[in-house]
């Protein structure tokens, strides 16, 4: 997928998340949208659907120019972990048949799936610890997302093998809200990554005539990366899975990604880096960190501004500049004002309603933090360039079942495995307060 589609796809869940911040705003102070807010609602719709335009325009434009190309497939670089599945292959692969073969041991109605699964261990070198998904089936047609449109009865029904065009890895992303500020994702990993970074520039001297300035060169490091395994899972009941319905294999699915995706998107955001996890941008060396107080404070127009001057003075307040908080923090800024007696509050109307800037805001983000006595009520709020934010996803999904947690129901536990991890270019790009108190 080319980087103009995929930034269209950045900026579209973007704008969605700010249409639903307006919902929830209004929802939480149990009132209906008023007319700045209902005007801004539409605003973000419509540019959510010219995006959509645009995303299908330029795919349908590269389906074109790829068809008038030569037929012969291109070299698969090291990084992806295909398998070269031909496309009715693909639309007969099933997820939920393979979790009922993985179940019962039977695999006679699932031989696609197991041998598309000992391919995909065959190219990685290793053995799965249930079963290998093919990245072509997670990646399918993801050219073709949100093509299936109108009624069931008046023809839908006829095309429901589209649904398969719902993309497992792009559910994924628009479920970690970092994505939507700007994270780079670098996904068909192979092996440890180490990306260059340069931590020193070269010096400038003012020299005597005929003198000769001192040599200096620029320094460089590396930001490393290797694979961390996550495990979530989800119980489908018996009936669900004797389905072979394509809404099944979507609703399966779309479960699996919210699983992962919610434990990534907290993650990034307040991984340790201890127990298996990465570290997330809290816990990253070397990153601003402005601080209420003792035992926490009250966040103010001052603390606000702090954020983005500890970013502006390291020379990196460029790239995809945003805030990230919660839902405790916004409503809270949106009492709090500026100066007293102003009428003007921190948090105000519009597309950027932090002092200029868009805000993310998620339930992701930590409100049971602690700081001196004040224990597990404390909010983060981070500021940064999201750019600089890389989470890499390695091979592929691997899946086990579990056929004894459920046994008495006849349910299975679906078990999905993937290796991911977590890293900051640069610790500058980001500053975080931890203490902010909503109460």
């Amino acid at each position: 997928m080319n980087t103009k589609i995929l930034g269209w796809m950045h900026e579209r869940q973007a704008k969605l998340q700010m249409a639903r911040a307006i919902l929830d705003g209004a929802e939480a102070e149990n009132r209906g949208l008023n007319e700045d807010e209902e005007k801004r609602y539409s605003d973000l719709l419509a540019a959510v659907d010219g995006l959509q335009t645009k995303i299908e325009r330029e795919q349908d434009l590269e389906r074109r120019e790829n068809a008038l190309s030569e037929p012969v497939r291109a070299p698969i670089r090291p990084s992806e972990t295909m398998i070269d599945m031909d496309k009715s292959d693909v639309r007969r692969y099933s997820l939920v048949r393979a979790i009922n073969a993985l179940a019962t041991g039977d695999w006679r109605n699932a031989r696609l799936e197991l041998e598309a699964s000992q391919a995909v261990a065959k190219r990685l070198g290793f053995e799965p610890q249930g079963l290998f998904v093919p990245y072509d089936w997670l990646a399918a047609n993801a050219e073709r997302r949100d093509l299936v449109k109108g009624t069931n009865t008046a023809g839908g029904y006829t095309v429901a093998t589209d649904l398969l065009a719902q993309d497992f890895i792009d559910l994924l992303r628009n479920r970690v809200v970092v994505i939507g500020a700007g994270a780079t994702v670098l996904d068909g990993l192979v092996g440890d990554i180490a990306i260059p970074r340069q931590t020193a520039a070269s010096t400038a001297y003012w020299v005597a005539e005929n003198g000769a300035p001192t040599e200096s060169q620029p320094a460089f490091d590396q930001v490393a990366m290797t694979p961390k395994t996550l495990g979530g899972y989800v119980d489908i009941s018996r009936k669900l899975l004797l389905q072979s319905a394509l809404s099944v294999e979507a609703f399966v699915r779309t479960d699996l990604a919210r699983v992962l995706g919610i434990e990534i998107d907290r993650a990034a955001l307040h991984g340790t880096a201890t127990n298996n996890q990465p570290r997330g941008v809290a816990a990253t060396s070397g990153i601003g960190a402005v601080v209420g107080g003792t035992n926490g404070a009250e966040p103010t127009w001052a603390h606000i501004v702090a954020l983005e001057t500890e970013v502006a003075v390291d020379n990196a307040d460029v790239g995809a500049l945003r805030y990230v908080t919660n839902p405790k923090v916004r409503g809270k800024l949106k009492m709090t004002e500026k100066a007293p007696n102003t009428g003007q509050f921190v948090w105000s109307d519009g597309d950027n309603p932090l002092n200029g800037y868009p805000v993310s805001v998620s339930s992701q983000v930590a409100s049971n933090l602690d700081k001196g006595t004040s224990t597990g009520v404390c909010s983060a709020i981070f500021f940064g360039n999201w750019n600089d934010l890389i989470i890499g996803m390695w091979g592929t999904l691997d899946l086990l079942v579990d056929p004894y947690s459920l046994g008495t129901t006849g349910a299975r536990r679906v078990i999905a495995l993937q290796d991911v991890d977590v890293a900051v270019r640069h610790p500058q790009s980001f500053a975080v307060m931890l203490d902010a108190l909503t109460n």
